[in-house]
């Protein structure tokens, strides 16, 4: 994995380039890193890995519904702002709504 420090004329870069391409952009604590997918299985997904992809979705439309209320975006603001470990807010809703739906 390598590390991108942008200039002026390329100040952020995320995802992918184009659809077919192998390499990637992603930010992580303000850095910019690059990666590239080896060998990508083509093979169908097996049943725990669509039940994870699903616990995925369904922890994502939770956290989603989360920040559009109000009153649980206020409550899951305070939590937040009481804890370190994650830097990113909308990370955090997503891990304590990922939390909730167990293994």
């Amino acid at each position: 994995m390598s590390q991108v420090k942008p200039m002026g004329l390329i100040e952020s870069m995320s995802g992918k380039i184009c659809g077919h391409s192998d390499m990637y952009f992603f930010r992580r604590n303000g850095k910019v890193f690059s990666g590239k997918i080896c060998n990508p299985s083509t093979k169908e997904p097996t049943a725990a890995q669509q039940a994870q992809r699903t616990k995925f979705a369904t922890a994502r439309a939770n956290a989603k519904t989360a920040l559009a209320d109000p009153d649980q975006k206020a409550a899951y603001l305070t939590a937040f702002k009481s804890q370190k470990k994650y830097s990113d807010f909308s990370g955090y809703v997503f891990a304590m709504e990922y939390a909730k739906l167990g293994d």
